[in-house]
């Protein structure tokens, strides 16, 4: 009989099921959370409201019930093991940063093989971030846009921090050829895009009917140029080794290309 583990605190709990049972990419399906409740003998699964409350109150429950943590620490060894992504790679190394995040206030941590490990025990915000992965935490915590993650997922896993800022900022042109219907790149897209010489611009981020908008517009046009001269031209034509970014920077850039595709996201 395995030796009864302490029952886990809830916000962790919680905070673990809102990972694995996330809406969107990565999180698992709902069949998918029904197979690994059952593998980790959890019984009492209801299909009642959304699948994180669900898959919540299926391991809080039990946990009460048993007086003991082990179901949760069952449902998560289940839920990461490797071999359940062997085609989609990149989702296990999501998943498994999103859950060390919430681990970490539980003093455990999901190895590469996918087995929880005991860890260092997180007691702020900061210190989570720091034994999950900052880059990807922080990037959580600022509430980065999903159209800056969308282009960069794979080098984000892979910590490529280099390579990410560079597809992130692709994805930023990618996405105004896509609103604008142009076909351009770089200086040329933006001024093409953003083009004062016609009354409506191509693409514009409100009504640009006062000067006021009409500076606005102009404004955000002069920072997006400005964040391909800087970064993206950059990162085109010099090597990584011959200019190394740092972490911080890059979570300035992320944060910057955010704001703008929120205002991208206004436009009429």
């Amino acid at each position: 009989m395995a030796v009864k583990q302490l029952p886990w605190d809830s916000a962790v709990v919680i905070a673990v099921c809102d990972v694995l049972a996330s809406t969107d990419y990565p999180g698992l399906t709902w069949s998918e959370i029904v197979q690994v409740l059952s593998l980790s003998g959890v019984r009492e699964i209801e299909k009642a409201s959304n699948k994180r409350n669900d898959l919540t109150r299926a391991l809080i429950n039990t946990q009460y019930r048993q007086r003991a943590g082990n179901c949760v620490i069952a449902f998560v060894n289940q839920a990461m093991k490797p071999a359940r992504y062997i085609s989609d790679p990149a989702r296990f190394g999501a998943l498994r940063d999103g859950v060390n995040e919430a681990l970490a206030f539980q003093g455990l941590h999901v190895a590469e093989d996918g087995r929880l490990t005991r860890g260092a025990i997180a007691k702020t915000l900061n210190e989570a971030a720091e034994v999950a992965g900052r880059l990807q935490a922080e990037m959580k915590r600022r509430q980065v846009h999903p159209e800056v993650i969308k282009y960069c997922r794979e080098e984000l896993i892979q910590k490529s921090i280099f390579h990410a800022m560079f597809e992130a900022c692709k994805g930023l042109a990618e996405r105004i050829r896509e609103m604008s219907g142009l076909t351009s790149d770089g200086a040329d897209l933006i001024n093409a895009a953003f083009s004062t010489k016609v009354d409506p611009p191509p693409l514009r981020i409100n009504s640009y009917q006062s000067e006021t908008d009409r500076s606005d517009h102009s404004g955000l046009a002069n920072l997006i140029r400005g964040v391909f001269g800087t970064f993206r031209n950059n990162a085109a034509h010099v090597p990584k080794a011959v200019k190394p970014v740092s972490e911080a920077d890059a979570l300035d850039l992320f944060s910057t290309l955010s704001y703008i595709h929120r205002r991208l996201d206004e436009a009429p």
